[in-house]
């Protein structure tokens, strides 16, 4: 049987891009709720779009599920998630299931056989493990007494070890059965367009490269406050925290990409060069540079410790002590049940003399000019600077230059986070994935923190943390709330 793939019932995106080689997919957890909002989704999507033709899926799980009983499954997940779901599209994508009940190796041996049989060439194999970190190493025996791994892929989800210690012990334990050229470790943020952009932007324009240095830019935030709340994580977020599950494996990854020098070229192994460069430059995190929050009521969820010293929330002072950075502070700030949800990163540049400007002009009073990214799915950019108002005297007031992929002719290629990392993954393109010496290093970076956490602060659930925040990053302001918004298409 050879494959054939419809585009229709979606945009015809990517028409211009190489399809990714023939795969199967082995899917740990693939009955999950991650599996269901984003992974099923996301590969419907690349095989309806024509980047994966030649997908196979199989996919298994603890729950009790039979071939006919996961294809419901999926088709549940495609019609509460995809927007429209044309009888053609779902038949190709349905033709592609394959079930291995209870995840052993001679099951999976078994699925995988079948799923590959009537195929007319090779598949490469990619394992998602979208299990709880406690049980990937298991799964990863279970993939090499099946055989499975020579020649294969694997993607794990974060966290990666709770600190230095368990991080090189976990390492060493997938290395045993997998290279590291085999490991793909998974950072969602980075597969987000606004995430490349940051290069683009950076590296790509005269205007804007001479000045990303200390010389020019005062400070750096990283800003992801979340509305939400636990949602059924408690036992995971009580063992983990604000730092471990968001900080380590997410703002660091976005801070290295605004950070990094220009690679010698858009090859994965040079990008990932120089991250690593950022994380070697970057000092020790200690409990003076740190504020910690837990939003009221936390102790009360269900599953929480009654006396939880466990942060939801966490802002944070650090340094890349390099040539091009010295002295700059990057502020980075996230937490749960907080005002609104955003993901920005705002680059404040420093202020220039003003004493040319008659008093009362408004100079400096609405603060430095900033450059800010929005890593959210629109994918905007915002540079603001002082303007003169229209009319007599000279009043100054802060304006802005937006931008927004929404409103350009390409809104239709954008890729989805796990879309676009299953896709690089099933390349082998390794721009956007940690490798185990970036995470080890920022393990070691925050050994203090860990070793000597400060107090956690209360602060009230919709409000932006702890007061202490403030007394952290004066005399400068965080940049959220927004004065001026986004400006809506249309």
């Amino acid at each position: 049987m050879s494959d054939s793939s419809s585009s229709r019932g979606l945009n015809k995106r990517h028409s211009s891009l190489d399809p990714g080689p023939p795969t199967t997919v082995v899917l740990f957890g693939a009955t999950g709720d991650l599996s269901k909002r984003k992974l099923l989704p996301g590969l419907f999507r690349l095989v309806t779009v024509g980047l994966l033709p030649h997908l196979r899926i199989v996919g298994t799980s603890l729950d009790d599920h039979t071939q006919e009983s996961f294809v419901a499954f999926a088709r549940e997940s495609l019609t509460k998630f995809e927007d429209t779901l044309r009888d053609e599209d779902w038949e190709n994508f349905a033709k592609r299931l394959t079930w291995a009940p209870g995840g052993t190796a001679d099951s999976l041996k078994i699925a995988v056989a079948e799923a590959e049989k009537d195929l007319d060439g090779p598949q490469q194999r990619l394992h998602y493990l979208s299990v709880p970190p406690r049980a990937a190493l298991a799964v990863i025996n279970t993939l090499d007494e099946a055989g499975l791994v020579e020649g294969s892929r694997v993607i794990m989800e974060k966290p990666f070890g709770t600190d230095l210690e368990s991080a090189q012990e976990l390492n060493a334990s997938v290395h045993e059965v997998f290279d590291e050229e085999q490991v793909f470790r998974i950072d969602h943020f980075l597969g987000k367009e606004a995430a490349l952009n940051i290069l683009a932007f950076r590296f790509a324009n005269g205007l804007f490269e001479p000045i990303w240095h200390r010389n020019m830019i005062d400070h750096i935030q990283i800003d992801v406050p979340e509305e939400l709340g636990l949602e059924q994580r408690a036992a995971f977020y009580e063992a983990t925290g604000a730092y471990r599950d968001m900080v380590v494996t997410h703002l660091f990854q976005v801070m290295a990409f605004t950070a990094m020098e220009a690679p010698t070229s858009l090859d994965p192994a040079a990008i990932t060069e120089e991250k690593n460069k950022v994380f070697r430059s970057m000092l020790p995190i200690g409990p003076d540079d740190v504020v910690r929050g837990q939003y009221a009521g936390y102790r009360n969820e269900e599953g929480v410790d009654p006396e939880s010293e466990t942060e939801t929330f966490i802002a944070l002072r650090c340094f890349v002590d390099n040539w091009r950075w010295a002295g700059v502070p990057f502020y980075l700030r996230t937490g749960k049940n907080m005002a609104v949800g955003k993901r920005i990163i705002s680059i404040a540049f420093k202020e220039p003399p003003k004493s040319m400007f008659p008093k009362g002009s408004g100079v400096g009073q609405s603060g430095p000019d900033h450059l800010t990214f929005d890593l959210a799915d629109e994918s905007r950019m915002s540079l603001s600077f002082y303007g003169k108002r229209p009319g007599p005297g000279f009043r100054l007031d802060k304006v802005s230059m937006q931008f927004s992929v929404e409103e350009t002719e390409w809104s239709n290629d954008v890729l989805e986070a796990y879309e676009r990392l299953i896709l690089d993954a099933v390349r082998g393109d390794r721009t956007l994935f940690t490798t185990a010496e970036g995470v080890e290093r920022l393990w070691e970076v925050s050994k203090d923190l860990i070793d000597q956490p400060p107090p956690v602060r209360p602060y009230a659930e919709g409000t932006w943390g702890p007061n202490q925040i403030h007394q952290l990053i004066a005399p400068r302001a965080w940049r959220l709330p927004f004065e001026r918004a986004w400006r809506s298409k249309g």
